[in-house]
């Protein structure tokens, strides 16, 4: 069975800067496909190319066999987009809001098909309800509802948990998985990683090219060295020593990264790297009260693969 998105080498350009550089990637029916990367990596303009939103610089792609560029009226019929701020209406109520996107999709006979997308994101209770008058949470699900109307085949979603509450999160991801079992294609964005490690394959996004795409766990042997987790006094003091002092006093640390309470250092090997790097924060009065050798997580390797790419000093990032 042919993929039912091909891309080659697909590029978009605005006066000269270029946004989305030469990617080739493929997604096959009934995935759950994630692009990651942090802001400024290409991912919405990506979203937007092939929703026919923009018009690609350079390159192709095929959505269900159909050219993106001359077949765009047979692709808009089996595609549903949702974008990073729900196109919602304040005014019209929860069920009138899908009525209107209904109507703009050309679909008439649709009560049932809305009653069904309401008891599916559990807004049935609040059908009467104006669309600004709902929580976050509940906004994304009334704009998933709409983007679901007629039967899309493939769903692109941009960032669809930003800004969302976690139990809105949790229960945004149940809905996508009971998505999955109907043979729907998802791809989505996301800035956060843990949420990517739920898709089936993953695409790491850094200025606008795609430095890799793979399954979540063949991703992770990708990463360079070992990540030591580490709890500690003052932390985010330790973390900018840390930086400040990689290479010459800490040999082998690679990487900082700050995670909420503790650090995540990324080092070529535990044995030889942690006791110069446990010198230095005590000589500075801070004290390692725990640390331990942990599998990385996608965020780690997507530091690491954009740190290899970029050499020099150890790199550093935060995470609340």
């Amino acid at each position: 069975m042919p993929p039912v998105i091909e891309i080659d080498g697909l590029t978009k350009a605005f006066d000269g800067i270029v946004a989305v550089d030469n990617i080739r990637l493929t997604v096959d029916e009934g995935e759950m496909f994630g692009v990651v990367g942090p802001d400024g990596a290409g991912k919405t303009t990506t979203m937007r190319l092939l929703c026919g939103l923009l018009t690609p610089t350079a390159g192709t792609a095929k959505i269900l066999g159909n050219d993106l560029v001359r077949e765009s009226k047979m692709i808009n019929r089996e595609i549903g987009y949702m974008s990073q701020r729900v196109s919602l209406y304040g005014d019209l109520t929860v069920d009138e809001n899908i009525e209107f996107f209904a109507e703009i999709n050309e679909v008439y006979d649709f009560k049932r098909r809305r009653d069904e997308l309401l008891e599916f994101t559990r807004l049935t209770p609040s059908r009467d309800r104006r669309a600004d008058q709902l929580s976050g949470g509940m906004k994304q699900k009334l704009g998933l509802a709409c983007t679901l109307i007629h039967h899309p085949r493939v769903l692109f979603l941009d960032e669809p948990t930003t800004g969302v509450d976690p139990v809105s999160r949790r229960d945004f991801w149940h809905i996508l998985s009971s998505l999955l079992e109907e043979r729907i294609t998802i791809v989505m964005t996301t800035p956060y990683l843990d949420e990517a490690e739920r898709c089936s394959r993953v695409a790491l996004m850094h200025q606008g090219k795609v430095m890799v795409a793979d399954e979540p766990q063949r991703l992770k042997r990708l990463m360079h060295g070992e990540v030591i987790e580490v709890i500690c006094n003052r932390i985010r003091e330790a973390a900018s020593l840390l930086k400040e002092r990689a290479g010459a006093a800490c040999p082998g640390l690679t990487g900082v990264q700050v995670f909420g309470d503790r650090l995540n250092l990324v080092v070529t090997e535990s044995r030889t790297s942690f006791p110069s790097i446990e010198r230095l924060l005590r000589n500075n009065g801070i004290t390692v009260a725990e640390w331990r050798i942990i599998t990385p997580s996608l965020e780690n390797v997507f530091i690491s693969l954009v740190s290899a790419a970029s050499p020099g000093n150890a790199t550093s990032s935060e995470r609340q």
